[in-house]
């Protein structure tokens, strides 16, 4: 399982331990952003080692490239060495700590950004990635509760500084916009996370629309046969063909000049050449390609 030595994963660890024994390796990423990260792995070690948990550890670079946020870059960074662990390790699951209040922020922020169901939906109890199935058994669990059980065990856990520091747009939704949801609404929380379940089953829905549609119009789709579907379904097709089959996802603005478009598009010298992520959505004789940009 992945253990930062932050409270969440140490009360995950030690209960994880408790079911399933000597069968549980504790995974630490060292992510060398911050002085203290060298105390994080240390306390880790320390833990393993006071309770007979075998671990094993993994630095890497998590400084992201231009344009990426330093908690997207971690968070990918920290997630591919998990899978190349566990892989190492044989270990077909990875339990996160993540808890009912990082759910909740997840949803506030994807308000924030104006996020469609797919963000909404925050994060999932299970996935997978590389290979690795990962598992999120805390969402339902406050943070203050976990703590408080750590406490009673008279367990040494750390403090992520950066937690912090509201430089960082989830840091500043924890301290600033959290307690005013908490002072307004009691049980947001829940009523969040209730929020994120229901926006899943609806992706769900979408997806399994998406799906019949591409099965009749084509992978990649014929515009023709795209043509003959409403707005609404042509944008949940295109979706859900860029992401599985190109691992691409358009924005707002992109998706709607793209479907404006394919509307117009009715004669065989209609060009199509729409910028997603980083390629481009073109018209390729009959129906449509993307390509990547070299």
């Amino acid at each position: 399982m992945a253990f930062s030595a932050g409270a969440d994963s140490t009360a995950l660890l030690l209960a994880a331990h408790a079911q399933w024994g000597e069968r549980v390796l504790a995974l630490h990423v060292h992510h060398g952003l911050q002085a203290a990260a060298d105390a994080f792995e240390a306390t880790a070690r320390a833990t393993c080692a006071r309770h007979g948990i075998a671990l094993v550890s993994q630095r890497v670079n998590a400084h992201g490239a231009a344009g990426q946020s330093p908690e997207d870059a971690a968070r990918q960074a920290r997630y591919r060495a998990l899978a190349a662990l566990a892989q190492a390790s044989g270990a077909s699951w990875v339990l996160l700590g993540q808890h009912l209040d990082d759910q909740a922020e997840t949803v506030l922020l994807a308000l924030s950004r104006g996020a469609g169901l797919p963000g909404l939906a925050a994060m999932p109890d299970a996935f997978s990635r590389e290979g690795v199935h990962f598992g999120r058994p805390w969402l339902g669990i406050a943070s203050a509760d976990l703590r408080a059980w750590l406490q009673r065990q008279g367990e040494h856990y750390v403090d992520d500084p950066s937690n912090q520091d509201t430089r960082f747009t989830r840091s500043r939704i924890r301290h600033q916009l959290a307690p005013a949801w908490a002072g307004a609404f009691e049980g947001y929380r829940e009523a969040l996370s209730r929020t994120a379940g229901h926006a899943a089953q609806a992706q769900r829905l979408l997806d399994e629309l998406a799906t019949a549609d591409l099965a009749s119009i084509g992978h990649p789709p014929t515009l023709a046969a795209l043509q003959g579907l409403s707005r609404d379904r042509q944008a949940n097709a295109l979706r859900h063909w860029l992401r599985s089959d190109e691992g691409v996802a358009a924005s707002a603005a992109q998706l709607d000049e793209l479907l404006d478009q394919i509307d117009a598009c009715r004669t065989r010298g209609h060009r199509i050449h729409i910028k997603v992520a980083n390629g481009f959505v073109v018209r390729a004789q009959d129906r449509l390609a993307y390509t990547p940009s070299v």
